[in-house]
């Protein structure tokens, strides 16, 4: 059965302890550990402690690979994702979320799309790779910031990963590019976006993606991944408007990721 998850991220700028204990209390099925800034992320045995004193499993560890966190865990970037390996197999994750490489880690690139495919042969973990985009140079031009490139259907990875804020900003149609992955989409970021430039992370239904079509879509499918919800609450005036935020996007998820009864 899909799970519905929580990303740490998505109750930034308080920690990830406090996102596993918004994810307990609201009723997620698990959560999503990204590491970054925060130490406590970066600690395996404490983020353990954290699923079992909540009785939350963890579906997924999002590797440092994010502009914000390139010093995480060093600089190596294969380091980075043996060590996020690592944690996942510790902490019962089974999939480790990943951004393509950016352009000026050359040597990185090279080698990235039958690296990814010898690290999961080698530990056992899933390596769903992210859609990005293009940055905007201008209104009318994009930069390619990403090598092999941004869009993960266009490269042979056996494991991928949707999200939908990234989507909005390259103006890609989420479920075409589900079906052109077909069994090889693992997970989902499950945000909206309204196709600015910005990454928005917005609340799932606040957007333009038609949210809602895609997971109806998702649950026609043999999807058997995990959907997180992965939005952007920094604005909120108060815990309790994020908590609200939250359970908001928990809420859609649960309303149309209904699976066909056969």
């Amino acid at each position: 059965m899909t799970r519905i998850g929580l990303s740490t991220s998505s109750v930034y700028p308080e920690s990830t302890a406090h996102g596993f204990a918004y994810a307990s209390a609201l009723g997620y099925d698990a959560v999503e550990v990204m590491v970054g800034i925060d130490a406590l992320s970066q600690q395996t045995s404490a983020v353990r402690q954290l699923s079992e004193h909540h009785e939350i499993p963890i579906c997924a560890v999002h590797a440092p690979t994010l502009l914000l966190t390139q010093r995480v865990w060093g600089t190596e970037p294969w380091g980075k994702l043996e060590r996020s390996a690592e944690m996942a197999h510790e902490v019962g994750a089974d999939v480790v979320v990943v951004h393509p490489p950016f352009r000026w880690q050359k040597e990185y690139a090279r080698d990235f799309v039958d690296g990814i495919a010898a690290l999961e042969n080698s530990t056992g973990i899933r390596f769903a790779v992210e859609n990005m985009y293009p940055w905007r140079a201008t209104k009318k031009r994009g930069a390619e910031m990403y090598l092999p490139g941004w869009d993960p259907s266009a490269e042979p990875y056996a494991n991928t990963t949707i999200d939908l804020s990234h989507a909005a900003i390259a103006h890609s149609d989420v479920v075409e590019m589900a079906q052109r992955l077909g069994e090889r989409l693992r997970h989902v970021h499950l945000t909206d976006g309204s196709g600015s430039a910005k990454d928005e992370h917005l609340v799932p239904g606040r957007g333009a993606m038609d949210a809602a079509g895609f997971l109806k879509h998702l649950a026609s499918t043999p999807f058997a991944g995990a959907v997180v919800l992965e939005i952007n609450t920094r604005r909120c005036n108060s815990r309790e408007e994020r908590e609200a935020d939250l359970r908001e996007s928990l809420a859609f998820a649960r309303e149309h990721f209904v699976v066909p009864t056969p």
